[in-house]
């Protein structure tokens, strides 16, 4: 079961320093379920995270909300 997190009350840049922190806690092959807002998070925290080596699996809408689903590398 992937762990989550949910980063729509945050603005960039926090939003990829709260998804990296949460990472950085987490073992290679677990899952992050990110909860975001559409705009610079959306945009943002993807290529980031593919930037950084861990897999970004699916993005899907649910609601107004956004979730991205990560593998840690």
């Amino acid at each position: 079961m992937a762990k989550t997190l949910d980063i729509t009350a945050d603005c960039c840049p926090m939003t990829f320093v709260k998804v990296k922190l949460a990472l950085a806690k987490m073992k290679s092959g677990e899952e992050l379920d990110v909860t975001l807002n559409e705009g610079e998070p959306l945009n943002n925290v993807p290529r980031t995270v593919t930037e950084q080596g861990d897999q970004v699996l699916s993005i899907r809408q649910e609601g107004k909300a956004h979730h991205v689903l990560i593998r840690k590398a």
